[in-house]
């Protein structure tokens, strides 16, 4: 059975398909004879009880500078018009992002949504976190310097970091000198009206933060990403390096704790972010990525493992 399938991500222009799960996804979708669509979440919009997207018709092909052809855009109502809605817009997780999901939940009941649009709202990933905090780093949410300092001298050194941040942005290492420690603070608290993440400083990030992908809870394969020379970040969009990996007898039971929740909440897509084999510090459920490394490095086809959820799902 065809799916027409309207994907919520970024301008196509601006992705890149070496890298980019929600790309990846698209191609999948294709390859099963599903109809996409392409929008973007201002292109949202509601009237009378319905929520409409001005979207296009899109193909896609894995030819760098020509990985997409638009068609004439159609008004779709998204409830009505699609099978399934891809929410795969990056982060920041503002205010624009959060009414998108209010949007969309409009439409659950019509239309399958990934991932279910009020669980997306609900679990900021470096929030929904704490509810697993038995697997975390030793971890404090605060504003307050004080707070701070005397974290910082219980621990030795810390990692600064937005809550609502992504892609390694702004994330600082603070030496147990407590050298510009009150600078940040002043910094992170003009920049940010939320608490910031304080966090022990992991030795082991040297060895890499492991990213791993869970489909409908179940394990669908990870990749460890090592940092740069003289950095602390891992990610892949600031420099970190991939490489092939295993998961420990500590990642498979945080795995094992969290699918109960993620099959609860329709988070069918998930990354999770797991530094020296035993270390949550994330739960990725806005627009996770790492799916083209696990399926380089294992063989697998990680985009296949979702849509045959989304068509189990669906009875497609």
């Amino acid at each position: 059975m065809s799916l027409r399938v309207a994907v919520q991500m970024d301008p196509m222009e601006s992705i890149n398909i070496a890298g980019d799960s929600t790309f990846a996804i698209m191609l999948g979708a294709q390859k099963r004879g599903h109809r996409l669509f392409h929008y973007g979440p201002e292109a949202l919009s509601y009237r009378d009880g319905r929520v409409l997207a001005q979207a296009r018709p899109v193909t896609v092909q894995p030819i760098k500078g020509d990985h997409y052809r638009f068609e004439d855009p159609e008004l779709l109502d998204l409830g009505r018009d699609s099978d399934v809605v891809l929410m795969r817009q990056d982060p920041p997780f503002d205010l624009g992002y959060i009414t998108a999901t209010h949007l969309l939940e409009r439409i659950q009941g019509e239309t399958l949504v990934v991932n279910d649009p009020a669980s997306v709202r609900n679990a900021p990933e470096k929030v929904w976190v704490l509810d697993f905090a038995r697997f975390m780093p030793p971890t404090l949410l605060t504003r307050s310097f004080a707070l701070a300092r005397k974290f910082l001298d219980e621990h030795g050194s810390i990692v600064i970091k937005p809550l609502h941040g992504n892609a390694g942005k702004a994330v600082f290492k603070v030496g147990s000198d407590g050298a510009n420690l009150a600078s940040l603070i002043e910094v992170f608290n003009s920049a940010y009206r939320e608490p910031h993440v304080v966090q022990a400083f992991v030795p082991e990030i040297s060895l890499g933060d492991k990213r791993i992908v869970l489909i409908d809870g179940e394990i669908a394969g990870a990749v460890n990403r090592i940092p740069g020379e003289g950095e602390i970040r891992s990610n892949l969009a600031v420099g970190g390096s991939a490489a092939k990996t295993e998961l420990t007898t500590t990642e498979l039971e945080i795995c094992a704790a969290l699918a109960p929740e993620l099959k609860r909440r329709g988070l069918m897509f998930v990354g999770i972010d797991v530094i020296g084999g035993k270390w949550l510090t994330e739960i990725n459920v806005t627009s996770p990525s790492g799916i083209f490394s696990i399926d380089a490095f294992n063989g697998t086809v990680t985009p296949g493992l979702i849509w045959d959820s989304i068509e189990a799902k669906l009875g497609a």
